[in-house]
C-alpha cells in the first residue's frame, strides 16, 4: 500500500471536524432535549451484539448491511449494529420488563456493509424515539408529530412524509396462498408500480379477479387525503381487515393534524419500503425537492417475540447527518480569553470562574509560536494594579 494513502478513510466513512463538530453536538443535544421533554429516557447500547440478537426479528436487508467479525473470547460471531432499533427491543423486553408504556431514545453510530444511497455514509449517525406497550392509533400519532417537531427544530420546514399501511399487502396476499417468491414478485411490481406486470401475475398464476383486482388498484392510490376515501371504494372487496387498515391510517392523520396544523402527510399504499418488518403504519419524510429520505418509522409490534415478549413498538430514526447537512447555519466565530502563564497568586482561580459562567479559557503554552487570534481567542486574562481582569485584545 501506498504510504501516502495511510490517512486517508475507508470509502463511505466520514469526520466530523471543528467547526462543524461544535454545531453537530448542539444539535444533538438539543434533539434530546426535547425527547426529554416527551418524556423519552436516554438508552446507550453497545456497539456490538452477538448477531443472533442483533439480527432477531429484522428482515434480510439488516442482515446484508451488518459487518459480522468472530468474538476471539467465545468464538461466536459478533455482528456491529446496522440498526439501534432491535437492540431497544431486546433492553425493553429483558432488561427493564415493564408493563407501563416505555419511551426510549437513544444517539448513537451504526455501520453499514454499503451506503444506501450512492455516495452516502456507511457509517450515519442515528437518533431514533421508540414507544412501547401501546397498540392505538394515539401511539403511532405521537411518534409522527415528535418526528415532525424535531424535524421543525432543526430548521426544516418544507417537508413530505409518505404514509402507508403494511396490513394492506399483506392482508390481500395472505387470501391468495402465494409461495414465498410469488409473494416476493408481487412486492417487486408494486415498489416499481407497474400495473402491467402486477396484471400479467395475476393472469399466469390464475388468481381470482375478486383477488387480484384490488391489488392492482394499489398502484394508482397515492397522494393526498382524499386518498383513503378512493381507497375505500376501490378495495372495498378486499375484506375487512384492509378497510380497518385504511381507517387506522385516516385516524392518524387526523390526531397528527390536531397538533400539527399543517403536517406535509401523503398517503401511498403501494409503498412498502420496510414491509417485512412492519406490522402497521410506516412512514418516510423528505426535504421538499429531494429523492433521499431523512426519517423513517412505523409499527413493528412483532419485533419483541423474537425476545420472548412480544409488546407493541412504534417509533422512527434519523439520520443525523443528513439532518444536519440540512439544517447547517453559520456558527457564530469563537470567543475564548486567552490565559498566559504566570504563578501571580489569583490565577488559577479566575480562569476556574470564567469556565464557570460558560467562557472558554485557553492557556499558555511555554514557548508558544503564533498569533493566538488564531486559536479563537479575542481576550485575554490580564494583571492590573495586582488584580486579574478579562481584558479585550488590542486591535479588536
Amino acid at each position: 500500500m501506498d504510504k501516502r494513502s495511510h490517512w486517508l478513510l475507508p470509502e463511505g466513512i466520514e469526520e466530523v471536524l471543528p467547526p462543524d463538530a461544535e454545531r453537530l453536538d448542539a444539535l444533538c443535544r438539543g434533539v434530546l432535549d426535547q425527547f426529554r421533554a416527551w418524556g423519552y429516557e436516554l438508552v446507550v447500547p453497545p456497539l456490538m451484539e452477538y448477531l443472533e440478537t442483533l439480527l432477531a426479528g429484522t428482515g434480510e436487508d439488516v442482515a446484508l448491511q451488518s459487518f459480522k467479525v468472530t468474538d476471539q473470547l467465545s468464538g461466536r460471531m459478533l455482528g456491529i449494529r446496522a440498526d439501534m432499533t432491535p437492540q431497544m427491543a431486546r433492553i425493553d423486553a429483558h432488561v427493564l420488563k415493564r408493563e407501563t408504556p416505555t419511551r426510549l431514545c437513544y444517539l448513537g453510530t451504526v455501520l453499514h456493509t454499503r451506503p444506501r444511497n450512492q455516495g452516502g455514509t456507511r457509517a450515519p449517525l442515528q437518533v431514533g424515539a421508540e414507544l412501547y406497550g401501546h397498540s392505538g392509533p394515539e401511539s403511532d400519532a405521537e411518534i409522527l408529530v415528535l418526528m415532525l417537531k424535531t424535524l421543525q427544530l432543526a430548521g426544516l420546514r418544507e417537508l413530505h412524509v409518505d404514509l402507508g399501511h403494511a396490513g394492506i399487502f399483506r392482508a390481500m396476499t395472505r387470501g391468495m396462498k402465494l409461495t414465498p417468491a410469488r409473494e416476493q414478485d408481487l412486492f417487486d411490481s408494486l415498489q416499481r408500480k407497474s400495473a402491467a406486470e402486477l396484471h400479467s401475475s395475476v393472469r399466469d398464476w390464475g388468481l381470482p379477479a375478486k383477488l387480484g383486482e384490488p391489488l392492482m388498484q394499489l398502484v394508482e392510490l397515492y397522494g393526498d387525503a382524499a386518498v383513503l376515501g378512493q381507497a375505500r371504494r376501490a378495495l372495498a372487496g378486499a375484506g375487512d381487515e384492509v378497510r380497518q387498515c385504511i381507517d387506522n391510517l385516516a385516524r392518524i392523520a387526523e390526531l397528527v393534524r390536531r397538533q400539527v396544523k399543517d403536517a406535509p402527510l401523503y398517503f401511498d399504499l403501494a409503498e412498502l419500503d420496510g414491509y417485512h418488518y412492519h406490522t402497521g403504519m410506516m412512514f418516510s419524510t423528505y426535504v421538499a425537492g429531494e429523492g433521499q429520505g431523512i426519517a423513517f418509522g412505523g409499527r413493528y409490534d412483532d419485533i419483541g417475540a423474537a425476545f420472548g415478549r412480544r409488546r407493541p413498538a412504534t417509533g422512527f430514526s434519523i439520520d443525523v447527518n443528513l439532518l444536519f447537512g440540512r439544517a447547517a447555519r453559520a456558527s457564530p466565530p469563537r470567543s475564548a480569553i486567552y490565559a498566559p502563564v504566570s504563578e501571580v497568586p489569583g490565577l488559577v482561580e479566575m480562569i476556574e470562574q470564567q469556565r464557570r459562567q460558560g467562557e472558554i479559557v485557553i492557556c499558555e503554552l511555554p514557548g508558544h509560536e503564533g498569533d493566538i487570534r488564531a486559536m479563537g481567542c479575542d481576550r485575554e486574562l490580564a494583571l492590573e494594579k495586582g488584580r486579574w481582569i478579562v481584558r479585550r485584545l488590542a486591535g479588536k
